[in-house]
């Protein structure tokens, strides 16, 4: 599997005294012996997190000695976010200021352990935007508004986003990429274009889409230039939307990329809001044929049923090896995790890291294991494209709503399969049923479900024996009365 690590994760999660060599090897050492066979570090947001010429450091400003109520950090709105800011600055100062560098550092010792070092570069970054102050910005986004996308109206996030259409933000961007391959002796080099995903004025995507490809020509005739400098090979991969014609639409023609051999690896993800375990993995395949490309099937941390929903709750054990039984069984090469880390940002059953770490990466040691398949949605869409959720669903007694499941392959003859659903009933009619493959199931009282959790009460039943097939499940329900907000296949 592949692992991302944030380019603020380890400033934000230690304490200043507490960083130390060993600190910093245990960082690294912890994903030895694991399925991880890359190590991604994500090298900046808008600023860079090491002393970079092109674009500034995300100290600069900065005050080492000026404690958390410096002006630098007066427009974070708590004393405990500045008192964070303020460490995680520490942080950055003490191992990427002076000369140092800690991103070169964990490159060599993520080799030592016989883990594959890549860096990724984060194409768009917004984070923060809607406060004009913030620290993380640069001095580029603020000072040439102009280079945004849509400021004409200006009321989302995504309006601020700079615009890669223009030939400056390009140009800005690729120095920045020229710098870090000159520092950095990586095996490989990730466009992460879903940070934040939308790059070009409304309606000029078409146009924006011939522009990424030149721009990916060039990024790939630069890595050329460092495969004969190092004496080894350098691969480019690409982050994109989950989706191809989403992709395509937002100005990403990654089947281009692939068919002219610009990239290698290919990760296909969701944005932030929710994982996406029923990603089109097979008709990615299909696009792909003819190509090298290896196909990553990445998982986000977060896990909603539907983009309204108030529960704020991450992926367990058994949800990712749920999704990573799907998506691996339906042909993805690999497993791709963002934001699954050692602490802070990481899932609610965090004792369970590592066992992740050693398990949801291949298909054997999935096998035989419990775990959760449960309906999410895409988070990101393109202009004119359906948004594509199916809850919350309004269900009536005489009504049937079905919902396809992938689980990938089926269960083994030791397990027991469930139907769970989130039901906010406005009563009982006596006649709520349910189907899995046209077989009906029974219900069944006292099964223990833990976070992630619906937010309506949840009702189980057990799905006969033989009933589910490897692939896509059918889950039909019928007599019910209210409003369904969770549909889950749970195998133990």
């Amino acid at each position: 599997m592949i692992l991302n690590i944030d380019n603020t994760h380890f400033f934000v999660s230690r304490k200043a005294e507490d960083v130390t060599e060993k600190e910093i090897n245990r960082f690294i050492d912890q994903y030895a012996g694991t399925q991880v066979s890359q190590l991604v570090f994500s090298i900046n947001a808008m600023r860079a997190s090491y002393d970079s010429r092109v674009f500034e450091p995300i100290w600069q400003g900065y005050d080492p000695e000026g404690g958390p109520d410096q002006p630098f950090l007066s427009a974070l709105p708590s004393e405990e976010s500045r008192q964070r800011f303020d460490n995680m600055m520490q942080n950055y100062c003490q191992l990427c200021g002076n000369g140092k560098n800690v991103f070169q550092h964990w490159i060599a010792r993520t080799r030592e352990v016989g883990i594959s070092p890549w860096i990724s570069t984060r194409m768009n970054d917004i984070h923060e935007v809607n406060d004009e102050r913030h620290p993380f910005h640069s001095e580029f986004w603020r000072t040439h508004p102009e280079a945004r996308r849509s400021m004409y109206h200006d009321v989302g996030w995504s309006d601020r986003a700079l615009d890669f259409g223009r030939q400056d933000v390009r140009d800005r961007h690729f120095a920045f990429i020229e710098e870090i391959m000159e520092l950095y002796d990586v095996d490989g080099l990730e466009l992460d274009w879903m940070r934040f995903g939308y790059h070009f004025r409304p309606g000029f995507e078409e146009e924006g889409a011939v522009l990424l490809t030149e721009f990916t020509s060039d990024v790939r005739r630069l890595l050329d230039t460092w495969e004969t400098r190092r004496g080894h090979k350098i691969e480019l991969s690409a982050r994109v939307p989950s989706r191809p014609a989403t992709s395509l639409a937002l100005g990403l023609d990654a089947v281009e990329w692939a068919r002219r051999g610009l990239i290698s690896r290919l990760v296909i993800t969701p944005f932030w809001a929710t994982s996406e375990a029923d990603m089109p993995v097979e008709i990615w395949k299909q696009l792909l044929r003819g190509t090298d490309v290896k196909l990553e099937a990445g998982l986000e941390l977060l896990l909603r049923a539907y983009p309204a929903s108030k529960k704020v709750q991450t992926n367990s054990l058994g949800t990712v090896r749920g999704a990573a039984m799907a998506l691996l069984s339906r042909g993805a090469d690999d497993l791709y995790l963002y934001n699954y880390f050692d602490c802070v940002t990481c899932m609610d059953d965090l004792e369970n890291y590592p066992t992740l770490l050693r398990e949801v990466g291949e298909l054997d040691t999935l096998r035989g294991k419990p775990r959760r398949h449960v309906v999410t949605y895409s988070d990101t869409w393109a202009v004119g494209e359906p948004a594509g959720y199916l809850l919350p669903a309004t269900v009536t007694p005489h009504s049937v709503k079905a919902f396809a499941v992938p689980i990938g392959e089926a269960p083994a003859a030791a397990q027991q399969a469930y139907v769970v659903l989130g039901v906010a009933q406005e009563q009982d009619t006596g006649e709520e049923t349910v189907w899995v493959n046209g077989t009906v199931c029974q219900e069944v009282k006292d099964i223990l479900l833990s976070r992630p959790l619906p937010a309506s009460p949840v009702r189980t039943w057990m799905i006969p024996a033989q009933a589910l097939h490897k692939g896509r499940n059918v889950v039909e329900i019928q007599g019910f009365a209210g409003t369904l907000d969770w549909v889950e296949i749970k195998i133990v």
